[in-house]
């Protein structure tokens, strides 16, 4: 479904401020994979989503979704194939304009060959889709989003990433800066719509719980590599403990703590 091939990316390369962010990444997703990625601060793991969202072009390697190479291409002629939910509740949305409108630019950004405008059926179609998140959005259509909370925004966003079934959805952090029990919220609605519409997914997270909870299969980046890939029986048999003495075992070195891998 997704590889990704000898994926190379230096920022700043032959400066002082060089950094080196992916190291030869080879990564073969699965259709109906549902992946979670984890590894300390500078890991890698955000420019690996921008990498396949095409937001950052690889200095090296390739990318294929469905055998189609899109390596050179633009992020937004992704935008068809990939759904992409932020860490930041501000992104995603156009918070000047209502509820309804930013769903009518949802369905225009996905070319089904639909005008901006909005007529009584594609209303009611809205209201539906967002009576199933259970936040009651489906009640405040002409509300600006700009006055939602960031659970509500966040909510949105997975509508607004779902809403035409991408190939791949990409989830970054997507619930890091909303509390507890918004938090828990979110992942519920994230975990329903994935599994109603079979999506493949791919979600960056500090939460190691989290991340031995949901999907199907976990991968651990380290220094821009891929240090670790575990699914099926050997994954659901593993501790937080073990992950981090082979995040330790791995990197050679005798101990590393809690808090450096989660945050």
């Amino acid at each position: 479904m997704l590889r990704l091939k000898g994926i190379q990316k230096c920022f700043a390369k032959g400066t002082s401020h060089e950094i080196i962010a992916l190291q030869g990444i080879n990564l073969h997703v699965k259709e109906g994979d549902f992946i979670t990625v984890i590894g300390s601060n500078g890991a890698g793991k955000s420019t690996l989503l921008n990498i396949i969202a095409g937001t950052v072009l690889p200095d090296k390697g390739t990318i294929n979704i469905d055998y189609c190479d899109i390596t050179k291409k633009a992020e937004h002629c992704r935008a068809r194939l990939i759904g992409r939910v932020f860490q930041d509740p501000l992104m995603g949305t156009a918070p000047s304009m209502t509820i309804e409108e930013n769903l009518a630019l949802s369905i225009k950004r996905f070319g089904r060959g639909l005008s901006f405008g909005l007529n009584k059926q594609r209303k009611e179609y809205f209201r539906k889709q967002l009576a199933q998140l259970g936040l009651g959005l489906e009640n405040i259509l002409l509300k600006k989003v700009a006055l939602l909370s960031g659970g509500q925004r966040q909510a949105l966003t997975i509508l607004m990433a779902t809403m035409f079934e991408p190939r791949l959805l990409l989830l970054d952090e997507h619930t890091a800066s909303l509390d507890p029990a918004i938090s828990k919220k979110i992942q519920m609605i994230t975990q329903e719509v994935v599994k109603e519409k079979k999506l493949t997914t791919i979600m960056v997270t500090h939460n190691m719980q989290e991340a031995l909870r949901l999907g199907n299969r976990t991968i651990m980046m380290d220094r821009g590599r891929i240090i670790l890939d575990i699914s099926g029986k050997e994954r659901e048999d593993i501790t937080i403990d073990y992950l981090l003495k082979q995040f330790s075992k791995l990197r050679k070195e005798e101990y590393i703590e809690d808090e450096l891998v989660l945050t």
